[in-house]
């Protein structure tokens, strides 16, 4: 007798709200993840910061107030905004950033002495302000504002521009998706295409970016991210004998082990016969059936119009295999009802990285920039503010020295971007969770020009301006 599972994620997603501290991980004896011993991630950087450092300690200037900067000079081909995804996991990974005797040990075969020395008792004891994760940034969106001496900033270039690339780039894509998706689950399936730890890091960005949930289980354990998985290809095949494949059999194990809420993938033989079997085994109540090649958009017509024939009129079909953006945009007057992502998210959907610099912009209160060919900098330390329409519409973003007063706004409305992030060292209480980054996201891409949101080529969503 089969037996009928409640589930509210038509893909078995088993998604309990867990507690999560500020930076998006699950909270474990009243202690969050972030603070437990974990390795260092103190070798997880160039080394020419450390050579830098050494020369700086040498010379009598590592010691200088100094104010570094991150951002990027312009957007990937094609796009109109970025999603800034990543802070939580630099949060994370910021007390982490020191050297015990085994990094040490490696540093020492090319540093002197008093570098060594140095870097024994390094603790990063400066301020950074922020965008907060999930706001959009824009060219030359200043979006980190690291300040303390030359050698404690410099140290933390490479980690900060490894995390901040990666997750934008695919917050940013995933929000895309999201985008084109108008409103349907999205279950992001990409781990097989990723490096192990990318991938992890990669659900946590497409769940920041309003993807439903994740195949990805170390993203559930770490980050809470609501999970979603039930077959493949490999269990239908397995259910073959000498008399020939037996779809029914490996049908009626996955519903005896998941329930009549699964998702069974109909595509391993003949989609129609596959449709018809599923319904056969399940009756009319089957969560949901599952499309994994072909031609999407005409399978899924035909497949919608045998269901309802079938009498399973609130079987939903699940849709997967090298979708992007466009391929999903192009599915918007289909009947699919959940889209799965793979490769596209996990690489960027053809941006793989965010291109943001860190860059010296101020030390010991003067202004400084670097002028090279198509790779200038704005020197001084900025705040930044966004004006939007009163119906909530952004406008601009408009950049201005820390020690000048906000531009007047004309009668928009001023949103202060930057927030205190890190004060002498110390991560600041209270910052955003990844639930509320997440809200976040979904709130300003409302707020963006109807035209921010198109695929299609142009200009960014709104401009940067600098002032002073």
């Amino acid at each position: 007798m089969l037996r009928k599972e409640k589930t509210s994620e038509r893909m078995t997603s088993r998604s309990p709200r867990r507690a999560r501290d500020s930076y998006g991980g699950r909270v474990t004896n009243n202690a969050s993840d972030w603070s437990q011993p974990k390795t260092s991630t103190a070798l997880l950087t160039d080394q020419y910061e450390l050579t830098m450092l050494s020369a700086a300690l040498g010379d009598g200037s590592a010691h200088r107030r100094c104010s570094f900067e991150i951002f990027a000079r312009r957007l990937p081909a094609g796009r109109r905004y970025g999603v800034v995804a990543g802070i939580g996991r630099l949060l994370d990974a910021l007390p982490r950033f020191r050297f015990g005797e085994p990094e040490l040990a490696v540093v020492s075969e090319f540093l002197n002495e008093q570098t060594v020395d140095w870097l024994r008792n390094y603790r990063f004891s400066g301020d950074i302000d922020g965008y907060r994760e999930g706001e959009l940034y824009f060219p030359g969106s200043p979006i980190l504002s690291v300040r303390g001496t030359f050698a404690e900033c410099v140290l933390l270039e490479t980690l900060t521009l490894s995390i901040l690339n990666h997750d934008s780039a695919i917050a940013s894509a995933a929000a895309r998706m999201v985008s084109a998706a108008a409103g349907r689950r999205m279950i992001e399936m990409g781990s097989r295409r990723a490096h192990e730890e990318s991938a992890v890091a990669c659900s946590r960005a497409a769940y920041l970016a309003g993807f439903t949930a994740t195949s990805n289980l170390e993203a559930v354990r770490r980050y809470g991210v609501p999970g979603a998985g039930t077959s493949a290809h490999a269990f239908t095949l397995l259910h073959n004998t000498v008399a020939g494949p037996d779809e029914a059999a490996a049908f009626r194990g996955q519903i005896a082990a998941l329930g009549l809420g699964t998702t069974l993938l109909v595509d391993t033989y003949d989609i129609t016969e596959g449709v018809k079997t599923a319904i056969a085994v399940a009756g009319p109540e089957l969560g949901g059936v599952r499309i994994d090649s072909g031609d999407l958009g005409e399978w899924a017509r035909q497949v919608r119009a045998q269901l309802d024939e079938l009498g399973a009129t609130k079987t939903k079909i699940v849709v997967s295999g090298d979708l992007d953006e466009y391929a999903i945009a192009a599915l918007r007057a289909e009947p699919v009802d959940t889209y799965g992502v793979g490769t596209a998210l996990v690489t960027g959907s053809g941006a793989p990285t965010a291109g943001m610099v860190y860059k010296l912009v101020e030390v010991e209160g003067i202004p400084v920039a670097k002028r090279s060919s198509h790779k200038e900098s704005r020197g001084g330390t900025k705040r930044v503010v966004r004006f939007a329409r009163p119906t909530g519409t952004a406008v601009e973003e408009v950049a201005f020295p820390a020690d000048a007063p906000a531009p007047e706004s004309g009668g928009l409305i001023a949103h202060d971007l930057l927030v205190p992030m890190v004060r002498g060292g110390e991560v600041v209480a209270g910052l955003p969770t990844l639930d509320e980054g997440r809200d976040l996201l979904a709130k300003r891409l409302v707020s963006l020009p109807w035209e921010g949101l198109k695929l299609s080529q142009g200009d960014p969503a709104i401009p940067t301006r600098f002032v002073g």
